[in-house]
């Protein structure tokens, strides 16, 4: 209420300076000036100070945002650092269990092929043995005379005969004979004789022939 009478009144000043003469007009312009020339510093002044905080919030604000994205940008840093070097790792333990199954699969290979060629040469080995080595038929021909061609015939009447006999017994007794250890029937000295001549070779070779008859 009191703020409309004081409107009031201006307003009827302000008529009243409007109806009165220009020399009133002119005094109550000269009156009003020293209050314009007053408002307007503290209204520039009031401006000045509002944008200076506006500035310094949005300083503030720049600042934080700054902060948020930095921290942000350092914490998915970290975190692709972090799967890279758990990817690096899982990779490297794909690589040496491999590298392990090759070796491991290049190792067992080597073996199987290293035990197929011993193989192949043991076996080799005898056939060339058997194909260079004395012959056990030429031997047993000065043994036919007495044991028969077929081996069947039993010496003087005497000996066992000697076909049919495994190829290790025949070796023994044969070995026997040829060092005076063995007289079967009185015919240790007679079969001395026969076998002298034979190395270990040739008591093998006859003997395999005999016991094939």
């Amino acid at each position: 209420m009191k703020k409309l009478t004081v409107l009031s009144i201006v307003a009827a000043s302000l008529l009243l300076v409007g109806c009165g003469d220009s020399a009133t007009g002119a005094e109550a312009k000269a009156a009003a000036k020293p209050a314009v020339e007053t408002a307007a510093p503290a209204a520039a002044e009031a401006t000045k100070s509002a944008a200076t905080e506006a500035k310094e919030a949005a300083a503030v604000v720049v600042e934080k945002t700054t902060e948020a994205v930095t921290e942000t940008v350092a914490e998915a840093k970290d975190a692709v650092v972090e799967t890279a070097a758990t990817a690096t790792e899982a990779v490297a333990e794909v690589a040496t269990e491999a590298k392990d199954a090759v070796v491991e699969t290049a190792t067992a290979a080597v073996e199987t092929t290293t035990e197929a060629a011993s193989a192949v040469a043991e076996k080799a080995t005898e056939a060339v043995a058997a194909a260079t080595g004395p012959d056990g038929k030429a031997l047993y021909a000065k043994c036919a005379g007495c044991h028969g061609a077929d081996g069947k015939t039993a010496a003087l009447g005497k000996s066992a005969v000697i076909a049919g006999q495994t190829a290790a017994d025949l070796e023994t007794k044969i070995a026997g004979y040829k060092a005076g250890t063995l007289n079967v029937a009185g015919m240790g000295a007679l079969m001395k004789g026969q076998v002298a001549t034979y190395s270990d070779e040739d008591i093998k070779a006859v003997s395999g022939y005999i016991a094939g008859l």
